[in-house]
């Protein structure tokens, strides 16, 4: 853990420049708008470490998969976001020396990025032999606009006059890092180059997407000579070169515009033409007029999915940068696209899809965004679910498996223990409908859409399950659990659970559609091949599933023989083992107690209506002192339970832990790339932990406290076409309706009635 970064509320400072930190800045300073996105790379040339990353949302490469030992059901390839054109590029010459701060001398160096505004501004003052100067840029990625970027450049000598070489620039000569073969992902199609402007057309191999950049730029001093570039030594490059005399204390100001289009929206043979003339409108507009246009729209979102609180910068901080990049990520405006564990800040997880979308994002683009976007990412599953049966396929089982890792439907992943086992993903991506359903009333998805993918997931499980006749039981064998720290298990309760939820609630539905809509019921029941041998099978297996279990505890048991291992907490390492991943041996961590993320609570927090709180109290205290929380997705949840339990300052610590993750780098890999899902996991620590919201047969109730650091926190929900304003502080909890139809609420267990007349206001 490092504290790096200054504590401002609404932005992130760097004052100074650490060279060996620059990876993890460039992350933290990333920008997207979820049509694309950078790290928070320099304009200029740097020579010094660095991931120069720029990504397109679902532009990716298929990157042959490397395996040791290649095993039948493996995947190809491995997709992987390619890192594309640079198109912020301005490399800049003063009298001759070539500004590179990895070798030249500077002061007053600051990279600040603005949250509420969402941009990155970055200035400081080259120290040459005989003259100072000063440097200032601000960029950003249109939240209005999303083809469009912009760039303003400023400079300005302090001490005389100076010869200078601007080159605004794109170039698409940029490699991925974890490129398996050490392969270039794209070929060149086109380039243009005349004074002003420049476009670059580049398409990925394999994959075929095409991908256009174009940029021009204006300049506030018109006595300057434009040469133009196609290189050097650069086969994928356009630039121009403006060469100028500037006298002391002149500023010269450079505004670059950026439009970047693809064969996703726009047929092969069109997409440099759009580009062009998307950039062509975007200069004539202005960078102020492009830019108040992207801050109104920042606005909009801030004032839906805003947590304010008062009294603890360091924590107003950290939600806040959880929740900018949450919305930079992702804006839910294409259904073909999802959220990537790190998002556009780097290439680590190839940019691609796990379950942490159904079981993290989704509460928050619920409670924060139109419904239409929670739908979005649910139709993005079902539209995958051709490519999950084939998984499960090749695999020898029937129904659908859907892929740990994917960008298209297909599974990415290669490692057997993940790719074959970790099969508990399934669940999420099922209980994510009820979370949708639940949450926003349609009921109508689930006849339409959610039952193909309920039956072929139930399908699934039940071939992947056996009956013992021994024992009279299901089993579930050979699998890994959320807790990737075990593998090739036997029995993993939390697996073996929610694959018996989702046959109930599968069957539940089917149910319901047949007394209901008997014809959609019958058409689903044709369509899907279903007999009543498989629906009474299902309900069997509801009924005699297996689920270990420790008397001696009186807990469910992570997996059979968990209780074998030789029983060590964290509080028994040494500081110099953590974190395990990068100190112990893989046979080591497989051989110890310890347990990477929420497993067993993962499932206790799913299901909590099962449990009464001494049991989830009795569960809490035997694994939270077991994990060592080394997934980004963990800590997040031990605080929601631990605010049930109402163990406030234990909720609190995991909060702060899971917030400032990224911002002070607890788990030392915040260098390639941000923990974009586990983000949402820090809101929810606050609106499911501390506000204690959740929505229980339709009704939305609150069990609220206030974290003692805290003088108050507020925040909005959007719940079913209704906008809900709640604030804490030390003694009350509010509630008022800002739009939308009066509801009744619950509030520590008592009904109320709120309309847009009448706040509800409750004593602590």
């Amino acid at each position: 853990m490092k504290k790096y970064f200054e504590v401002d509320e609404w932005k992130v400072i760097e004052n100074g420049f650490d060279k060996e930190y620059n990876r993890v800045t460039e992350s933290v300073m990333s920008l997207g708008n979820g049509h694309m996105g950078l790290r928070g790379n320099f304009a200029e040339s740097y020579s010094g470490d660095s991931l120069q990353g720029t990504y397109i949302a679902g532009v990716y490469y298929p990157d042959k998969t490397i395996v040791g030992w290649w095993k039948n059901g493996y995947p190809e390839y491995f997709a992987k976001i390619a890192n594309a054109t640079n198109f912020i590029a301005i490399d800049l010459r003063i009298d001759g020396q070539e500004i590179d701060l990895n070798r030249v001398e500077f002061s007053d160096f600051k990279r600040v990025l603005n949250m509420k505004e969402a941009y990155l501004e970055r200035s400081f003052t080259v120290e040459l032999e005989d003259n100072r100067v000063e440097i200032v840029e601000q960029r950003f990625l249109d939240q209005k606009n999303k083809e469009i970027a912009a760039v303003k450049y400023s400079l300005r000598p302090l001490d005389k006059k100076s010869k200078i070489v601007m080159i605004p620039n794109l170039d698409g000569d940029v490699k991925n890092e974890d490129a398996n073969y050490d392969e270039f992902f794209w070929e060149g199609l086109g380039k243009e180059n005349s004074k002003g402007k420049a476009s670059l057309t580049m398409k990925t191999r394999k994959s075929d997407f095409v991908v256009a950049a174009a940029m021009e730029w204006d300049l506030n001093k018109n006595k300057r000579e434009v040469e133009l570039l196609t290189g050097p030594g650069k086969e994928n490059y356009v630039g121009n070169k403006i060469t100028l005399k500037a006298e002391a204390g002149e500023k010269i100001e450079l505004n670059k515009y950026i439009a970047v289009c693809t064969s996703r929206d726009y047929k092969d043979d069109q997409v440099s033409k759009k580009a062009k003339n998307k950039v062509s409108e975007a200069a004539i507009r202005g960078f102020d007029e492009l830019f108040s246009e992207h801050k109104e729209a920042w606005d909009r979102i801030w004032q839906e999915s805003d947590i304010k609180i008062e009294g603890d910068p360091e924590a107003q901080q950290g939600i806040r940068f959880n929740i900018f990049h949450l919305n930079q990520t992702y804006t839910g405006h294409d259904p073909r696209l999802n959220i990537g564990p790190k998002g556009f800040t780097g290439e680590k997880y190839g940019g691609l899809t796990y379950w942490d979308t159904e079981a993290y994002c989704l509460p928050f683009y619920l409670s924060t965004h139109s419904e239409e976007v929670g739908r979005n990412l649910l139709l993005y599953r079902y539209r995958h679910l051709e490519k999950a049966v084939e998984n499960a396929d090749k695999l020898g089982l029937e129904g659908a498996l859907y892929p740990m890792v994917t960008i298209n439907g297909e599974e990415c992943h290669n490692e057997w223990e993940i790719t074959f086992e970790e099969i508990h993903r399934n669940g999420a991506i099922a209980h994510a409908i009820k979370d949708y359903v639940d949450y926003t009333g349609d009921d109508n998805y689930i006849k339409e859409y959610g039952i193909p993918v309920l039956a072929q997931i139930s399908r699934f499980w039940a071939d992947r399950a056996h009956f013992n006749p021994r024992k009279e039981k299901y089993m579930i064998l050979g699998v890994t659990g959320p807790n990737e720290y075990e593998n090739n298990v036997s029995n993993n309760w939390y697996t073996n659970r929610i694959a018996v939820w989702t046959l109930k609630y599968t069957l539940e539905n089917l149910e319901k559609i047949k007394e209901n809509d008997p014809d959609k019921y019958q058409d689903w029941i044709s369509e899907l091949g279903i007999e009543d041998s498989e629906l009474e099978l299902w309900q069997d297996m509801t009924e005699k599933m297996y689920y270990p279990y420790l008397e001696d505890f009186d807990i469910y048991a992570q997996q059979d023989g968990y209780l074998d291992k030789e029983q060590k907490l964290v509080s028994d390492l040494d500081d110099k083992d953590i974190p395990l991943h990068k100190n112990w041996s893989w046979d080591k961590i497989l051989r110890s107690p310890y347990i990477k993320q929420a497993d067993v609570m993962q499932g206790v927090y799913y299901f909590k209506e099962d449990f009464d709180q001494e049991s989830i109290a009795r569960h809490y205290d035997f694994y939270e002192p077991r994990t060592v929380h080394e997934s980004s997705l963990s800590p997040c949840i031990y605080s929601i339970l631990a605010a049930d339990l109402e163990r406030e300052e234990k909720a609190y610590q995991l909060y702060l832990r899971t917030a400032r993750l990224d911002l002070d780098n607890y788990n030392t890999d915040t260098d390639d790339g941000l923990h974009i899902t586990s983000m949402a996991g820090t809101w929810m620590s606050i609106v499911k932990g501390f506000a204690g919201f959740e929505v229980k047969d339709g009704q939305v109730q609150f069990r609220p406290f206030l974290p003692e650091a805290w003088d108050g926190f507020e925040f909005m929900i959007m719940f079913r076409g209704r906008r809900i304003k709640v604030e804490v502080d030390q003694k009350k909890a509010s509630f008022s309706l800002e739009t939308g139809e009066e509801l009744k609420i619950k509030v520590y267990d008592q009904e109320y009635q709120l309309t847009a007349a009448e706040d509800v206001t409750v004593e602590k």
